[in-house]
């Protein structure tokens, strides 16, 4: 279990972020089409994992708008945005953002959160995905991790992008 915080308030989740140099569990979850959205659909690619809590949020907002700008650099590689919101809700943000560089994925039925050990299980967010950030290389090996310790904080964008370097 990994402790963050919502508003200085401790909130736990199921588990740990998987670890650098480890293998990267599966990405398994529900693109805004209703069809699936899984690790597997980009052999060979680095994929970046935005999780956070909803779309609907100010600093989940902010960080979409800040991977689908840095995901039209980033060569060979994927940005998934992954939330607990149905992917309608996910559909309607990027339709009024103009969000076109990301794939959004719904973990509403999905052991996704479970699997990144991310779902918090306590405090008025508990069952929502906690803010997390992980960078996968091509074959599968997780570069970088980072729980961000307060859900009102963005990711740390520049570890991210180096991890990618």
């Amino acid at each position: 279990m990994a402790t963050t915080a919502f508003k200085g308030t401790p909130v736990h989740t199921v588990g740990e972020l998987p670890a650098p140099g480890t293998a990267a569990p599966a990405v398994d979850l529900v693109g805004v089409d209703l069809s699936p959205v899984r690790s597997a659909d980009f052999p060979g690619r680095r994929i970046v994992l935005n999780i956070f809590p909803s779309v609907d949020t100010g600093t989940c907002a902010l960080s979409v708008r800040r991977f689908n700008e840095l995901a039209a650099t980033l060569e060979n590689t994927v940005v998934v945005c992954a939330s607990r919101d149905l992917p309608f809700a996910q559909a309607r943000f990027c339709g009024a953002e103009g969000i076109e560089n990301v794939v959004m994925g719904s973990a509403f039925r999905t052991a996704f959160g479970e699997d990144y050990g991310v779902t918090m299980t306590d405090g008025p967010t508990a069952g929502l995905l906690a803010r997390s950030v992980v960078v996968i290389d091509g074959e599968g090996t997780v570069l970088h991790s980072q729980l961000v310790d307060e859900m009102s904080h963005e990711p740390d964008y520049d570890a991210a992008l180096a991890a990618l370097r």
